[in-house]
C-alpha cells in the first residue's frame, strides 16, 4: 500500500494522465532532462524527456502539463491517516490483537462463506483461499516445466502468496466484499487464523489446529512457503535499480537479445540459430512400395438393401397372412387391382400415405427402398 503525501490531489483520473504524459507513456519515476532517451523503465522501455511539447514522435498536450487542476482537494489530516493503513512484512501498521482459529470459522460462515466457498473452496466467480496443504500446493507452482504432464500449478493464498501481512491488509481493510472497513483487529486477526488452518500451515513449527490462538507475536513468525518464489527481487530500498538491472540482462528470464538489453530491439533481435537444408532434385522419388498420388477417396461400400427382410420388419402385420384388411401378399386378384392404377401410383400412394396407411406404412424407408418393397410384394403375388 501506498504512503500518502498531505498534498495529494483526490482526482486519480487527472493525476494519472499527467504521469502519463509526462514520462512518455514508459514509467513512473522522474523523466531525465537529457534531449535524448536515457535510464531504462521498469518494464525495459525508456524515458523520453518532453521537448518542444513532444515524447519522441508523440505530441503532448500543454495545457494538461502546465494547466491548473481544479478538480480534487487537499484530504483532511484524518482521511489521510484512515487511508494510510499499511501492514508491512516487519510487522510496521500491524495492530495488537488476537483472534482463534474457532472464532474465525464462525465469522468465515457468516460473512465469507457466500463468495469464497466451504473451507475456501472458491466459487462463484470469487477466488479460493486454499486447495489442500499449503507446503504441498507450493511445490506445484513449478508444474508443467518440469513435469510437462502434471497439472497446472496451484496458486492460492497459502501456496502463492510471500507474504501473509498482505492478508491481514485486504481483510482489514477491503472485507468483506459489500461491508468493508467493518471488522475490529480481533477478528481479523481471527480470520487470518483460520485461513492459515484451512491451508494446514505450521508457525514456529506448530500446527495452526483448531484450538490456535494467532496474536501479533506468533503472527511476525509466520513464514509463507512461497516466500523466496519470485524473480526479481522487489524488496529493499533499491529495488527499482535492482528490477532493472534483472530486466537489463535477458538470460535472467530465459530470452535472447543481441545486445542483452543495451540497446532496445523491436525486429531482427534474434541470432540465427537453425541451418536450413533445402531437398535437391525433388526429393526422394523411389518409395518402395510406390508413393500413391491419387488424390480421390475410394467408393464407400453399400450394403446390399433386402427388401424382403425389410418388408417383414415393416409391412407384414398389415399385408401378411393375419393381415389388417389390406391386400395380403401372395393375393394375385387383390394386387392385381391395386397394380392396374399403374404402378407409379402404386408407389405415390404408399410413399404419401393411403386409405389408413401412414406413409411408407410408417417406417424410415428412403423412398427408393420402400419401391424396391412394393415390387417385391408385387412380384411376389403374380
Amino acid at each position: 500500500m501506498f504512503k500518502l503525501d498531505r498534498k495529494f490531489i483526490i482526482s486519480a483520473s487527472v493525476a494519472a494522465t499527467v504521469a502519463l504524459f509526462a514520462v512518455g507513456c514508459m514509467g513512473l519515476d522522474t523523466a531525465p532532462s537529457a534531449t535524448t532517451p536515457s535510464k531504462a523503465s521498469i518494464d525495459g522501455g525508456v524515458y523520453y524527456p518532453i521537448t518542444n511539447n513532444q515524447t519522441a514522435a508523440y505530441r503532448v498536450n500543454p495545457q494538461i502539463i502546465g494547466g491548473k487542476i481544479n478538480n480534487g482537494r487537499v484530504p483532511t489530516e484524518n482521511e489521510i491517516a484512515a487511508w494510510n493503513t499499511d501492514v508491512m512484512p516487519d510487522g510496521t501498521g500491524l495492530p495488537e490483537g488476537e483472534g482463534s482459529v474457532e472464532d474465525g470459522e464462525a465469522l468465515y460462515e457468516a460473512q465469507c462463506v457466500m463468495c469464497h466457498g466451504d473451507f475456501g473452496s472458491g466459487g462463484g466467480g470469487y477466488p479460493a483461499l486454499s486447495k489442500g496443504n499449503a507446503y504441498e500446493m507450493q511445490k506445484t507452482l513449478k508444474n508443467q516445466r518440469n513435469k510437462p504432464d502434471a497439472d497446472g500449478p496451484i496458486r492460492v493464498f497459502g501456496s502463492y502468496w510471500p507474504q501473509v501481512s498482505t492478508l491481514f491488509a485486504y481483510i482489514k481493510d477491503g472485507m468483506p466484499h459489500t461491508n468493508s472497513g467493518t471488522l475490529t483487529d480481533d477478528e481479523t486477526y481471527a480470520l487470518v487464523a483460520y485461513i492459515l488452518n484451512i491451508n494446514e500451515m505450521q508457525i514456529d513449527g506448530e500446527d495452526v489446529d483448531e484450538e490456535y490462538v494467532l496474536d501479533r507475536e506468533k503472527f511476525l513468525k509466520i513464514k509463507m512457503p512461497n516466500v523466496n518464489g519470485f524473480e526479481p527481487n522487489i524488496d529493499g530500498n533499491n529495488s527499482l535499480a535492482d528490477v532493472r538491472a534483472y530486466y537489463a540482462n535477458a538470460k535472467n528470464f530465459g530470452a535472447q537479445n543481441l545486445n542483452q538489453g543495451a540497446v532496445r530491439c523491436m525486429k531482427d533481435c534474434q541470432k540465427e540459430t537453425t541451418k536450413v537444408t533445402y531437398i535437391q532434385n525433388g526429393g526422394i522419388s523411389d518409395f518402395l512400395p510406390p508413393m500413391s498420388v491419387v488424390r480421390d477417396l475410394p467408393d464407400a461400400e453399400v450394403a446390399a438393401f433386402d427388401a424382403g427382410k425389410a418388408y417383414e420388419a415393416n409391412c407384414a402385420m398389415c399385408h401378411g397372412a393375419d393381415g389388417m384388411g389390406a391386400p395380403v401378399l401372395g393375393d394375385k386378384a387383390a394386387w392385381d387391382v391395386v397394380v392396374n392404377k399403374g404402378i407409379e401410383k402404386v408407389y405415390s400412394n404408399g410413399i404419401d400415405g393411403f386409405n389408413g396407411m401412414p406413409p411408407k406404412g410408417g417406417s424410415s424407408l428412403s423412398n427408393t427402398e420402400f419401391k424396391s418393397v412394393v415390387d417385391y410384394i408385387v412380384n411376389s403375388s403374380k
